[in-house]
């Protein structure tokens, strides 16, 4: 599920879970004889672990092993374990008070010294400790201000660098001395970009590595420490960088990098010379000169520009209304959607089809109040931008409502349930993946009390009153003609709760009147998606692919 090798690299903490339910079990390797010791960690789902500079200890967080039916997933802690110590003996560092909901990651600095906890509130809210690791017992003390904004911090040796969108849409970075870090302490170095979000930094060699998010795209920019600019770094075409990878005083720096039409790569800089060389990629067996990717925008119900586009080999005609197209989209959790490499998409345009990746508001493409615009009381503009976009297509001529399917998975598939449910008759086939549906009791099932910032609770009377208006499983109506839908799901997903799923494919297939079917794929020893085998991701991938072929009439 997830791993963090010791500053050596001889050992190795991961996580691994049955089934592909995220229910991590953390275990520990010896790198260099591929043995596993002794020490084995339970409760460990989506563990954060930060090891010592000597790698003879580390501080994680797991769930509490008494806690009531239904909180095992909640109230979530950090401990530090030793290695070879009986992890029943881990002592608890932070959290002993900590919200249900709270969520904190652990993080240490390259030598050793400061660790950092960040406490995840929601998407968007987070707050920050400190402590000096030299000291016993270990003091936190809370370094960010009572405020509702997301706070990241990255500590060296001799500064913290804060990433915050306090004041800042598009986020700000500010620097602090980690002795005296209070927030009235801190400098500006890096201001709000006018029009760029300022999506992630790292620091090597007393300067600062960072990435931006330019039209839905990465950008990447190199500053000095005190924030003024030295270069640019190329990148080889619209795409994306997730982050830097770098020892603080390290000799080069490195990046990974994709694109609709360009497989996953990593890039070094030295920084001696700036020379930048492809360090490694993943094969590529297709001529990638052949695609073209066109970018669009589409006008939503209220007059907001809908930013999307479209992924196409370079011989399509866009305005034939006959291209079978697949339009994407997700939409929530200040998650943003930008160019990724997919050989399943790939394999669609092959046989004709054009993809289509919308920005929808709720995302965080263009910053905060982009994700805040389609969230809680607002969450229908997600709605209606996905819409503006299938309608965009048809205006266009790009395709017509019988060539055209819709997919997303998650929130995304949410997005869809709430397509199908509010506009049907836009498109032909809908791909509905993990999705939920019941809005009014989806908090009382798995994880989901961690999504009620983010969607809001029925059990508020305000609340409810939005969420009603456009839970998918409630706006079914019986005698409708829905389009075809494919709804999947797994039976080991703890994020999603299945019965999402499987009551709304009962209900769209007790309702239609329409002649196309209403499918639902389970998928055996399998979760979310996380930790899923590639054979079971080609499985599905063929199925979906066997649908859109069948739905919008694809023989190619």
């Amino acid at each position: 599920d997830w791993y963090y090798p010791s500053p050596d690299g001889r050992l190795l903490a991961y996580g691994a879970s049955v089934d592909g339910s995220e229910d991590s079990v953390l275990g520990i390797r010896n790198v260099d004889t591929g043995a596993d010791l002794p020490d084995v960690i339970p409760r460990t789902r989506h563990a954060s672990v930060a090891w010592s500079k000597l790698g003879d200890r580390f501080f994680y967080t797991r769930y509490p092993s008494d806690a009531p039916a239904g909180e095992e997933r909640y109230r979530r802690r950090v401990f530090m374990h030793v290695i070879g110590r009986d992890p029943a003996l881990d002592a608890l560092v932070f959290g002993s008070d900590s919200a249900l909901t709270d969520h904190p990651n652990v993080s240490i600095s390259e030598d050793g010294r400061w660790l950092v906890v960040h406490v995840h509130k929601s998407w968007g809210v987070s707050e920050a400790y400190l402590a000096d690791a030299a000291q016993s017992p270990l003091t936190f003390r809370r370094i960010t201000p009572e405020s509702p904004h997301s706070y990241e911090v990255t500590a060296h040796a001799d500064a913290l660098y804060i990433l915050t969108n306090e004041g800042a849409s598009r986020f700000a970075l500010y620097g602090a001395d980690p002795k005296a870090a209070a927030r009235e302490n801190w400098r500006l170095i890096l201001p709000e970009h006018e029009s760029d979000v300022l999506a992630h930094v790292t620091v090597c060699q007393r300067q600062i590595f960072a990435g931006f998010m330019h039209a839905a795209a990465s950008r990447l920019e190199r500053f000095s420490v005190d924030g003024a600019s030295l270069d640019a770094i190329a990148l080889p075409t619209v795409g994306t960088c997730d982050g830097f990878s770098a020892l603080a005083d390290g000799a080069e720096i490195f990046w990974g990098f994709e694109s609709f039409a360009s497989p996953p790569a990593v890039y070094s800089l030295a920084l001696s010379s700036s020379e930048i060389r492809l360090w490694q990629s993943a094969s590529r067996d297709f001529d990638a000169s052949a695609y073209a990717v066109t970018a669009r925008g589409a006008h939503s119900k209220d007059g907001t520009l809908i930013p999307y586009q479209l992924v196409h080999r370079r011989d399509a005609k866009l305005d034939s209304a006959d291209n079978p197209t697949l339009l994407y989209g997700y939409g929530g959790f200040n998650v943003s959607l930008l160019p990724r490499f997919s050989r399943a998409n790939l394999c669609f345009i092959e046989q004709g089809g054009i993809y289509v990746q919308a920005n929808l508001r709720g995302g965080g493409e263009f910053g905060e109040a982009w994700h805040e615009a389609g969230q809680l009381a607002a969450k229908q503009n997600t709605f209606d931008d996905f819409r503006a976009v299938a309608e965009d297509l048809i205006r266009a001529r790009v395709t017509r409502t019988e060539r055209l399917a819709i997919h997303g998975r998650s929130n995304g598939g949410l997005l869809v349930a709430a397509a199908i449910t509010q506009y049907p008759e836009l498109f032909r086939a809908a791909i509905c993946g993990v999705p939920l549906t019941d809005m009014l009791r989806y908090e009382r099932f798995l994880i989901a009390k961690l999504w009620i910032p983010e969607y809001g609770s029925s059990s508020d009377r305000e609340q409810f009153e939005f969420l009603r208006a456009y839970s998918p499983y409630h706006r079914i109506r019986n005698g409708t003609p829905y389009p075809a839908v494919l709804v999947t799901t797994a039976e080991s997903d703890t994020r999603v709760a299945p019965l999402h799923a499987r009551k709304f494919a009962a209900a769209l297939g007790w309702a239609t009147a329409s002649s196309w079917p209403i499918l639902l794929r389970t998928e055996l020893h399998a979760g979310h998606g996380a930790g899923t085998p590639v054979s079971k991701s080609v499985s599905e991938w063929a199925d979906i692919h066997a649908f859109l072929c069948a739905t919008l009439d694809v023989h190619r």
